[in-house]
C-alpha cells in the first residue's frame, strides 16, 4: 500500500509526516528548525526562502530513512500564507521572502485601496480588505522602495509555491493560497485584474496560472527522486497555505467543523461551500485548498508572546504552566493587549502590548503569565465572535499548535470561547493536511475522479478525547466581562498606537 509524504514549512521549522494510507497511521515523523533574519528595522519581518529548501531536505531524508522508499506515492507541501517569494526570469530568488508577519506596508495598502475605490471597493472587487500581512502590498512594496529588484521581476510565488517550484519545477497556485495574496477574486476563483492594476499591469503576466486544488503540481523532479530513493513518478500535489492545509488534516472538509491554531500566530476557521464576505473584512473570505471556502480569522500573536514572557521569567514549559495554574481566572484583575508583533484582527499594524492592572499584587509572575495566556486567547475569541455574527458558529472547536499541547491553556481556550475544545492524536495537522491531499490526488489522477478528500480524512483525522476540556461557567461570565474591557482597551488605544510609533520611527 501506497506512502504519502505531507511537508509543513511554517515560520519556526519545517516538519515532515509520512502517512499509511493502508493502516491509515503517521509512521514517520521529523522537524527542522529555520530561523528569521535578524537585525531589520521594527515591522520588517524575512527569511532566506534556501533556508526552507535545506530545511525541507533534511526532513525528507530523515523520514526517508525510516520508512520503505519504493513505496513514496505523492508528497504534499503546506506553507506560511502570504510570503512574497520574487523571482527572476530564471527562477532565482531575487531578495529575502517578506512574511505574512511584515506589517512595513501600512502605506502600500492604503495605496491599493485607494486606486480600488475605498475597502468597500476592495471588498467588492477581491472579497477581502488589503492589509498589510497579504502578499499584494509587500509586492508594491518591492516597486516603490527597491526598483532595482522590481524590474528583475518575472515570477511572484508563496512560499508552498516555491517549494513545489524546487521539487517539480514547475509554477503553479492553487485557490485556497492565492486568495490570501489580495490579488484574486474569490467568489469567482480568478486574479482580480484591479487589484493587479493597481499595482502594476505587467505583475499579470508574473502570477502563475490558477488551478484547482486536486490538481498535482507536478511530479517530482528525478534528481531528487533519486536522491532520496523515491520512484520516478511521485506525485507533488497542488499543497495549500498552512490554514487551508490544517483545515485538511483536521478533517475540516464540510461544513459544522471549526478548527483553531495556537501557534506562532492564531487562526480560527471553518470549511463553507459559498463564499463567506464579512463586510467588515475583519474575517479574511479566503477559498480552501479541498474545494470549498475557508472564512478564517488571523491574529498575530499567540505563542510568541507565551514564549517571550516565559523567557522572561526563565521558565521550563512545566514551570510555566504551574505559574498559570496557581493564578485564578482573571489573572487578579491584570488585563494584556498582546499586540507584541502589531495586530491583523482587529487591524492595528502599528499596535504594541499593552497592561493594565499592575500594582504591587500583579506584578508578578503568575498574574503576567496568565494574563498573556487569556490575552491572546480573548484576542482570537474576537474573530470567533465576529464569525458567528456571519452565521457560522461554534458547537466544539478542534484544536493543534504548540498551545494545544497546554492543559491549562485548554482550559482557558474553552472558557473563553464558552464551547467545548479538544485536540488531535496527530497535532502536526498541516503536515497530515499534505499528505492527505496528496493522497487524494493521486486517486483523481488515477481515475478515481468521483473521489472526495473526506474519504481520506475519514479513519485518519482523530479527535484525541483525553485532551477535551468543557467551559466553566462561573469563569465564562468571568470571560465575558474582560472580553468587553478589552475590546474597549483596543479601541481607545489605537490613536495612542500611531501617535507612538511615529514618535520611534522618528528617531
Amino acid at each position: 500500500m501506497s506512502l504519502y509524504i505531507g511537508i509543513d514549512s511554517g515560520t519556526q521549522s519545517v516538519k515532515a509526516v509520512v502517512l499509511d494510507l493502508k493502516t491509515r497511521k503517521v509512521i514517520a515523523e521529523a522537524r527542522a528548525p529555520h530561523f528569521l533574519i535578524g537585525g531589520l528595522p521594527v515591522g520588517h519581518m524575512e527569511q532566506h526562502p534556501s533556508d526552507w529548501v535545506v530545511a525541507m531536505h533534511q526532513v525528507i531524508h530523515e523520514v526517508a530513512g525510516k520508512i520503505d522508499r519504493a513505496r513514496v506515492r505523492g508528497i504534499g507541501v503546506s506553507g506560511q500564507q502570504h510570503g512574497f517569494v520574487p523571482l527572476d526570469a530564471q527562477g532565482a530568488v531575487i531578495r529575502p521572502a517578506k512574511l505574512w508577519c511584515d506589517t512595513s506596508t501600512t502605506h502600500e495598502c492604503a495605496l491599493i485601496t485607494k486606486k480600488l475605490g475605498g475597502p468597500k471597493a476592495a471588498i467588492r472587487l477581491t472579497g477581502n480588505l488589503i492589509l498589510p500581512g497579504f502578499t499584494a502590498p509587500k509586492i508594491l512594496w518591492l516597486k516603490r522602495h527597491e526598483p532595482a529588484n522590481f524590474a528583475r521581476l518575472r515570477h511572484v510565488l508563496l512560499p508552498h509555491d516555491y517549494l513545489n517550484f524546487h521539487l517539480t519545477g514547475n509554477y503553479c497556485m492553487e485557490f485556497g493560497d492565492a486568495s490570501g495574496t489580495a490579488l484574486m477574486d474569490v467568489r469567482r476563483r480568478v486574479w482580480s485584474a484591479p487589484a493587479i492594476k493597481a499595482i502594476d499591469a505587467r505583475l499579470a503576466e508574473w502570477l502563475p496560472a490558477l488551478s484547482e486544488s486536486s490538481v498535482a503540481a507536478g511530479t517530482l523532479r528525478l534528481e531528487l527522486a533519486n536522491a532520496w530513493g523515491f520512484p520516478k513518478d511521485v506525485v507533488v500535489s497542488a499543497g495549500g497555505g498552512d490554514n487551508m492545509m490544517g483545515a485538511i488534516g483536521t478533517g475540516n472538509v464540510t461544513p459544522g467543523v471549526i478548527s483553531a491554531s495556537f501557534g506562532t500566530s492564531g487562526t480560527i476557521y471553518a470549511y463553507a461551500q459559498k463564499p463567506v464576505i464579512d463586510p467588515h473584512g475583519e474575517i479574511a473570505a479566503f477559498c480552501s485548498s479541498s474545494g470549498g471556502w475557508l472564512p478564517l480569522l488571523c491574529t498575530m500573536n499567540v505563542t510568541t508572546v507565551t514564549e517571550q514572557m516565559r523567557a522572561l521569567f526563565g521558565y521550563d514549559h512545566a514551570a510555566l504552566e504551574k505559574a498559570v495554574e496557581g493564578t485564578q481566572a482573571g489573572a487578579e484583575g491584570l488585563l494584556m493587549l498582546p499586540y507584541f508583533a502589531g495586530e491583523r484582527t482587529p487591524n492595528v499594524p502599528e499596535a504594541t502590548g499593552a497592561v493594565i492592572g499592575l500594582n504591587a499584587t500583579t506584578c508578578q509572575s503568575g498574574p503576567l503569565v496568565r494574563a498573556a495566556m487569556e490575552g491572546v486567547t480573548m484576542g482570537m475569541n474576537y474573530g470567533l465572535r465576529r464569525l458567528a455574527a456571519l452565521g457560522v458558529k461554534a458547537k466544539e472547536i478542534r484544536i493543534t499548535g504548540g498551545g494545544a499541547k497546554s492543559a491549562v491553556w485548554r482550559q482557558i481556550m474553552a472558557d473563553i470561547f464558552g464551547v467545548p475544545v479538544v485536540g488531535m492524536i496527530e497535532d502536526e495537522g498541516a503536515a497530515l493536511g499534505g499528505a492527505l491531499q496528496a493522497a487524494w490526488c493521486v486517486a483523481r489522477r488515477e481515475g478515481r475522479r468521483s473521489a472526495k478528500l473526506r474519504e481520506f480524512t475519514a479513519g485518519v483525522v482523530a479527535l484525541n478525547e483525553a485532551t477535551r476540556c468543557r467551559p466553566n461557567p462561573r469563569n465564562v461570565a468571568r470571560y465575558r466581562e474582560l472580553q468587553a474591557l478589552q475590546d474597549d482597551l483596543s479601541v481607545s488605544l489605537r490613536t495612542v498606537f500611531k501617535r507612538h510609533r511615529a514618535l520611534v520611527t522618528a528617531r
